[in-house]
């Protein structure tokens, strides 16, 4: 069992807490037009940060615990590029000026980050509690997988929203972004931005995929404070990605089919971990290398294919993936 010092929960907090205000500033405080070159320098940065924490916690605690850990941002990482393809709906549909966006993206990751802490530890205190929970998680990520692979062709609504709709419903509302503010004064009544519905829409998002993403890292690790950093990396890098990427995610266009195998992957080994320790011995696990190995293939074999069939009919278009069909949701 990993033993984590009070002192080392303290640092890790400090420099996440650190990188986050860093985003915050450059996403906040200074709205701008991010470029090509910003957007990679970023990138690499937080993704070398992540690697250069996993070596020295490998180091320190053990390469077992590290291949969790690798594995864990793996698959954080990957759930949050179909994040960025949400984000991007999102954007589209509230028609986010591009100096803005950087400040949604921050807020959206300061949402998320809370959100999975919260996530993190009730998923930790229930797996000590109830071994059978691990069942629950694993058929909750079948059922995610299932349901994300029948409709890997749609987009999710943003007005499925149910924050949206009460925001637009409830909430008096301007018709420009005033600056980027979410609260202004009209003829000295209060109103608030589409900036706010925004937030609202980048909430709910952030609520959705916690659901699916603390079960899935919990699958290939059951250590809390792995689980809680593997999330923040993966997190932090996220505003950079997203303008990195934002050209290139119309290209991954087999993605959701790739997320929904890795989902259903990890749902088949929670459920065989439960089994192994609550009906039988000798029900087979699957390691953590393995499950590392079958993550990076699939992930690797999905993107490689989508390029090339992508090159190969530049019409098709990526979609992000949806756990409803659209169908359901006019009926609804």
């Amino acid at each position: 069992m990993l033993e984590v010092s009070l002192l080392g929960w303290g640092v890790t907090i400090a420099v996440i807490v650190a990188l986050l205000a860093l985003d915050l500033t450059l996403g906040v405080l200074r709205p701008h037009v991010v470029g090509f070159r910003e957007a990679a320098g970023w990138s690499i940065f937080y993704i070398a940060v992540a690697i250069v924490f996993g070596v020295v916690f490998a180091n320190v605690h053990g390469w077992g615990f590290g291949t969790e850990y690798f594995a864990g941002y793996i698959v954080e990482k990957s759930l949050s590029v179909d994040n960025l393809f949400v984000f991007v709906i999102i954007m589209s549909t509230f028609a986010v000026p591009e100096r803005y966006q950087q400040e949604v993206l921050t807020f959206g990751i300061i949402i998320a980050l809370i959100l999975r802490v919260v996530f993190i530890a009730v998923g930790a205190a229930l797996l000590n509690l109830f071994s059978f929970m691990f069942l629950v998680f694993g058929l909750i990520l079948l059922y995610t997988a299932f349901q994300l692979f029948r409709h890997r062709d749609e987009d999710p609504s943003i007005e499925d929203n149910a924050l949206v709709r009460a925001g637009r419903r409830f909430l008096p509302v301007t018709e420009d972004y005033v600056e980027g503010k979410m609260v202004t004064r009209v003829d000295g009544k209060r109103m608030f931005t589409p900036m706010f519905l925004v937030l609202l829409a980048i909430g709910g998002t952030d609520l959705l995929f916690a659901l699916d993403s603390i079960p899935a890292v919990f699958g290939v690790t059951s250590e809390a404070y792995i689980v809680f950093v593997a999330n923040a990396f993966a997190l932090l890098g996220l505003r950079a990605l997203f303008f990195l990427v934002k050209g290139l995610l119309d290209r991954l266009v087999y993605l959701s089919t790739g997320l929904s195998v890795i989902l259903a992957f990890i749902g088949v080994k929670l459920v065989l971990h439960w089994a192994h320790k609550d009906v039988s011995a000798a029900v087979p696990e699957v390691g953590t290398p393995v499950s590392l190995g079958v993550i990076i293939g699939i992930l690797v074999i999905t993107t490689v294919a989508s390029l090339i069939r992508s090159g190969q009919d530049p019409s098709l278009k990526a979609h992000a993936g949806s756990l409803r069909a659209s169908s359901d949701r006019e009926e609804h």
